[in-house]
């Protein structure tokens, strides 16, 4: 039975970063325009998302991320942590990029407002959140399309005719694969 439904704030962050993500078993695609260190709950207490991510890695669950731009300082010190990221997770900067979505399986998607940051996926203290909405889904028939979007992204489908080739670190990269 598929499912659709409309989720706000620290929905986003317990039905997708806490159930969905961690029980992954083939792959997990994630956009985001803007990355920060984030922070999730893992056995009673909070851990980097970069963990969770290694721990999948770990399990041969393969990881690719799309983001907008370098992430800072915490990010990248969190990421040093976990040297399997460095091979196990493959990443692209697209300064384009503005959607944002996970894509766990090709059996579930979230699509919507969301940053992955803390305050975008309702990790944060109430008063420290954004407003945030979007869908979860297990309807192939929407999975399939955001899915679509994802990898033609990831296969530079765009590169060509987009004006911002000049920031996008991984342009040639993309355009040889």
């Amino acid at each position: 039975m598929t499912q659709t439904e409309f989720i706000t704030d620290r929905q986003i962050y317990e039905r997708v970063l806490q159930e969905r993500v961690p029980k992954a078993s083939d792959f997990v695609w994630i956009g985001t325009s803007d990355i920060k260190d984030l922070h999730v709950e893992a056995k009673g207490r909070m851990v980097p998302f970069l963990k969770v991510l290694s721990e999948l890695i770990k399990k041969q669950v393969s990881i690719r991320l799309i983001h907008a731009k370098e992430p800072g300082k915490p990010f990248r010190d969190d990421f040093d942590k976990y040297p399997n990221l460095i091979t196990g997770m493959e990443r692209l900067l697209c300064p384009r990029v503005h959607f944002k979505c996970i894509i766990v399986d090709g059996r579930f998607a979230y699509s919507g407002s969301a940053n992955l940051t803390g305050a975008g996926m309702g990790a944060k203290s109430p008063n420290r959140r954004n407003f945030e909405s979007g869908i979860v889904t297990t309807d192939p028939k929407l999975i399939e399309p955001i899915m679509a979007q994802f990898d033609q992204v990831w296969m530079g489908k765009f590169c060509p005719d987009r004006q911002r080739k000049q920031f996008c670190a991984d342009f040639t990269e993309i355009l040889n694969r």
